[in-house]
C-alpha cells in the first residue's frame, strides 16, 4: 500500500534528533575515556562515533530537504536528497575504516607496548553500549522504509558492535595484561565498518543508476497488467526509485480498439494504477494507451 511520506518524514526527523543527542554525549565521553585509558580501540570507536554524528546530522538535513514540495524545476521534489545523504554517510564510513586500520597496524608492529588502562576503558565502553542500544531502538522502526534512515541505523549498529568489541578487549587487558587486544579490537571495528559501508553504497548506486528496485519483479508486474481486461500487450516498461519507498513506473499499454472507441480509457487507467499501488507499492505510475496499429510501427527500445 502507499506510504504517508509527510508523516514518516516528520517522525524520522524526531528520531534522528533524539539519536543525535545521544550520540553527541557518548562521543564526548569516549574521547575523554580514550585519553584517560590510552585505548586505541576506544579512540577508534570515538572516531566511528564522530562519523556517525556527522552522518546523523547529514541524514537529518536530508529529511528536511526531502520534505520540501515539488517545483517546476524539481518535479519529483527533493526526495532524492536522502540518497545523497546516504552516499556521503557511506564515504565517511570508508574513510574512518582506513584511519582505524592504519592506527591499529602501527600499534601492533611497534616494538614497545602501549600502556592501556582497562578499567576506564571498560566503564566508558559500557556507557557507550547502553547509549547505542537506546539509539538503535529509536532508529530501527524507520530503517526498513528509508535508505537514509537505514544508513543512520547501520552506523549506530556498527557503534554498538564496536562497543562490545571494546568491552571484550578491556576485560582481556584487565585479566591477562595482553595490551595488543586493544589494537585487535580496533581492527575488528574496522572490519565491521567496511561491509556496512559497501551495502549502503551499493543501494545508493542502484537508486542513482535508476535500476529497478531490488524488491520489484518487473516480469510479475507485466503479467499483472496483461491480465487486465482490454490489455493486449505491454512494452517500454520502466521501473525505478526516487528514493527508498518511492517507486516510479511507466509503460506503453496496447489495448483493444473497442475499448478506446467506447470511452473506457479512463476506467482502464484507474484499474492499472490501483493494481500497481495495491500489489506493488507503486504510487506514481504513467501509462501510454495505444491501439495495436500505433504500437506496430513504434521503435521498441525496451521490452
Amino acid at each position: 500500500m502507499g506510504h504517508d511520506h509527510s508523516h514518516s518524514t516528520s517522525t524520522n526527523r524526531t528520531r534522528l534528533t533524539l539519536a543525535i543527542g545521544i550520540v553527541a554525549v557518548v562521543l564526548v565521553v569516549e574521547i575523554v575515556g580514550a585519553w584517560l585509558s590510552g585505548s586505541l580501540a576506544l579512540l577508534a570507536d570515538a572516531g566511528h562515533m564522530f562519523s556517525d554524528l556527522a552522518g546523523l546530522i547529514i541524514a537529518l538535513t536530508a529529511t528536511v530537504f526531502a520534505a520540501r514540495p515539488a517545483t517546476d524545476r524539481q518535479t519529483f521534489g527533493y526526495q532524492r536528497a536522502e540518497v545523497f545523504g546516504a552516499l556521503l554517510n557511506g564515504l565517511i564510513l570508508i574513510a574512518v575504516a582506513g584511519f582505524v586500520v592504519v592506527g591499529a597496524i602501527t600499534r601492533l608492529v611497534s616494538a614497545a607496548g602501549s600502556e592501556v588502562h582497562g578499567t576506564p576503558m571498560l566503564i566508558v565502553a559500557v556507557i557507550g553500549l547502553v547509549a547505542n542500544c537506546a539509539a538503535l531502538l529509536l532508529l530501527r522502526p524507520a530503517a526498513g522504509s528509508s535508505i537514509n534512515m537505514r544508513g543512520a541505523y547501520l552506523e549506530v549498529l556498527g557503534d554498538t558492535l564496536g562497543s562490545i568489541a571494546v568491552i571484550v578487549a578491556a576485560i582481556v587487558i584487565l585479566t591477562t595484561g595482553f595490551w595488543q587486544a586493544d589494537a585487535i579490537a580496533s581492527l575488528l571495528i574496522s572490519a565491521m565498518i567496511v561491509p556496512r559501508a559497501y551495502s549502503l553504497l551499493r543501494d545508493v548506486v542502484r537508486v542513482l543508476s535508476e535500476s529497478a528496485p531490488a524488491d520489484t519483479d518487473v516480469a510479475e508486474i507485466r503479467t499483472h497488467l496483461l491480465g487486465t481486461a482490454g490489455v493486449v500487450a505491454v512494452h517500454d516498461v520502466h521501473v525505478w526509485a526516487i528514493t527508498s519507498g518511492a517507486h516510479v513506473f511507466s509503460a506503453h499499454i496496447v489495448v483493444e480498439p473497442k475499448l478506446l472507441s467506447s470511452g473506457g480509457a479512463g476506467a482502464l487507467l484507474d484499474e492499472l494504477s490501483e493494481c500497481l499501488s495495491h500489489h506493488f507499492d507503486v504510487d506514481h505510475s504513467t501509462f501510454q494507451l495505444e491501439p495495436a496499429e500505433h504500437a506496430a510501427h513504434e521503435d521498441h527500445a525496451h521490452p
